[in-house]
């Protein structure tokens, strides 16, 4: 009988109170990092424009790899969700292991990758001035990419399990370090040494560290790790390792290629002048704070469909990525009204002149509007995700990315008219991949009960 209650209590109903107690806690968990990331701007814009700028280059090369280690963990997130769906939850602490193995690979890997091809492209295509100070952050910044995806398979575990609400801790911890040694290495406080730049990328390292001991933890002293007998062996088992990659595989590949052109957008923009490189940056913060509720949805999406097809209730899968959209527009949307009401106050945030607001404020309203479109294409994506299709999440990502490239680069290269005009390319992307994914799941073509 206790078995049957604790496996009951893994399957996900389709209503807004599990809706929301899926989302709401990633929701906060997400919020916290992207303060972390606002306030890690907000401390270099006060240092110099230079290095606001700076940091938007090496902050998309180092999230190539972040968000890699995103697809690894979405897949978790939909292989952990199905075998909850199907009362299986012994299998947890095997797909959990199989994860951390997968995770510690593919980032020794993108650790040599970055320090020995990294400086083969960004030498060629970056600032000549600004080029010794990106490759210096980034062979540091690149050291914590270990423990931020043994952290994300912590959390992965979390979601799928229902226990969303035991993410904050790490989190908040994760948060709270990054900014104290932001502002202790930096600027040289309390006998600190006066890093600059790469105090930034020390106390992201130490940050991600802090996170991972931190859900680690969570999972122990919250009972967790006894309960489903986590972390108790680390044998590799190529059959779930190969069902782990079969979902993964296509999902880091689409987040790699996704970045990889924001990186290409962020070399375009390079001579641009150190103003259109600053407030580009202040975009990606902005992307961060809106995106909260739109990242918190489109997990809630993959995690819940996945569960649904465990669940054998294939029908149900079109209402609950509906419901999860209108959620994520409406949430959404009050981040957006909010930075558009009160632009000014924003960009005073990052220590710059007027001018570098007046110059912003158009971007951020193309943005805004590009940022609606992300709010429910991306539910609709990672409803996709979460059918176990995502060879079909690649193909969507690669259509998408090559009408991206083709109407950035005329609109930066060939007809450049404005800031404004080349953030524009977001309608292009969120719109195709809106398009693909929601023709796609009516089709039904992904329900194997069919």
């Amino acid at each position: 009988m206790e078995r049957n209650e604790r496996n009951n209590d893994l399957k996900v109903h389709v209503n807004n109170r599990q809706i929301l107690s899926i989302a709401l806690p990633i929701t906060i968990a997400i919020l916290v990092p992207q303060i972390n990331m606002l306030v890690n701007s907000i401390f270099l814009g006060h240092l110099s424009r230079e290095a606001l700028g700076n940091a938007g280059i090496t902050g998309i090369f180092y999230l190539i790899f972040a968000v890699a280690g995103h697809g690894l963990n979405s897949s978790m997130q939909s292989v952990f969700s199905g075998y909850a769906g199907k009362d299986e939850p012994n299998a947890f602490k095997t797909v959990l292991s199989q994860g951390i193995l997968i995770s510690l690979f593919f980032s020794i890997i993108f650790i040599g990758v970055t320090w020995l091809v990294a400086p083969f492209i960004l030498s060629r295509v970056a600032n000549a001035a600004s080029y010794p100070y990106e490759m210096s952050f980034l062979k540091i910044r690149i050291a914590g990419l270990p423990f931020l995806y043994l952290f994300q398979m912590g959390n992965a575990f979390l979601i799928a399990s229902l226990n969303t609400r035991f993410m904050l801790i790490g989190f908040v911890l994760e948060a709270l370090i990054n900014i104290l040694f932001d502002y202790l290495l930096i600027f040289g406080k309390f006998g600190f040494p006066a890093m600059g730049f790469n105090g930034a990328a020390v106390a992201s390292v130490i940050s991600e560290i802090t996170g991972m001991v931190a859900v680690f933890a969570v999972l122990h002293f919250s009972g967790l790790k006894r309960k489903y007998k986590l972390l108790s062996t680390f044998k590799l088992d190529m059959t779930v390792c190969k069902k782990v990659l079969k979902v993964a595989i296509p999902l880091m590949l689409q987040f790699i290629i996704s970045l990889t052109t924001w990186l290409v957008f962020f070399l375009l923009i390079e001579d641009k002048g150190p103003n259109a490189k600053a407030i580009s940056n202040t975009m990606r913060n902005v992307f961060g704070l809106a995106g909260i509720f739109i990242w918190a949805f489109a997990g809630t999406s993959n995690t819940m469909v996945s569960n649904l097809i465990g669940q054998k209730r294939e029908n149900m899968v079109i209402p609950v990525i509906k419901k999860i959209s209108y959620w994520s527009i409406g949430l959404c949307s009050i981040i957006i009204l909010s930075l558009n009401i009160f632009p000014e106050t924003f960009f005073h945030l990052f220590g710059q002149s007027e001018d570098f607001s007046k110059e912003g404020i158009p971007v951020i309203r193309i943005v805004s509007l590009g940022l609606i479109f992300m709010s429910f294409a991306n539910v609709w994506l990672n409803g996709v995700t979460g059918t176990g299709k995502t060879k079909i999440n690649l193909m969507i990502e690669i259509v998408a990315i090559i009408l991206y490239l083709i109407y950035t680069w005329f609109f930066m290269k060939y007809h450049y008219i404005s800031l404004a005009m080349a953030w524009s390319n977001e309608f292009i992307y969120w719109l195709t991949i809106f398009t693909i994914a929601y023709f796609y799941i009516k089709s039904g073509k992904w329900n194997s009960s069919r």
